[in-house]
């Protein structure tokens, strides 16, 4: 029998690309932070990750969660520690104010990661549609609060640039 594909793949409706695009890179942040962890960032290689301190599965000091009640970016760089990458998520231990702060992460809460070193950047957008029927073909994630599919895209880094 041969394995299931990834989430968003239902041959009785349709292949819900947009969903398997999500899918497959919340896997490549997954494996490059997996990478870290084991070896380090390689040369100028540093991350600014954006996501929701809504989501229910983060876990992130009561003052952040305050100063940052709906998105914070984090930079992982010149000093982290206790990096661990899980199927669902990390765990990193990051400086603020030279206190470290222990932070819980899912997958599924990252809005950006953008490894300005390379110029490489996703951001992932969730919006919620209920007219399936509806085509679905845009790659900037136009303004449809009704689309319920999770779209991935490449973002822009001239706001990263100095």
């Amino acid at each position: 029998m041969l394995p299931p594909l990834a989430k968003g793949l239902d041959m009785a409706r349709s292949i819900d690309y947009g969903n398997l695009m999500h899918h497959a890179m919340r896997g490549l942040i997954q494996t490059v932070l997996s990478d870290v962890a084991d070896h380090g960032l390689p040369g100028n290689h540093h991350f600014f990750i954006t996501f929701d301190t809504n989501h229910p599965d983060v876990a992130i000091a009561d003052w952040l969660r305050a100063r940052y009640p709906d998105e914070m970016t984090i930079v992982v760089q010149h000093w982290f520690e206790n990096l661990n990458v899980t199927d669902d998520g990390f765990t990193i231990t990051l400086n603020f104010g030279n206190a470290p702060e222990p932070l819980v992460i899912p997958f599924d809460a990252v809005r950006t990661f953008v490894d300005p070193s390379v110029e490489f950047g996703l951001r992932f957008e969730t919006h919620e549609d209920d007219d399936e029927d509806e085509d679905d073909t845009s790659a900037e994630g136009d303004d449809a609060p009704d689309d319920p599919r999770p779209e991935a895209e490449i973002v822009s880094l001239d706001k990263f640039r100095k």
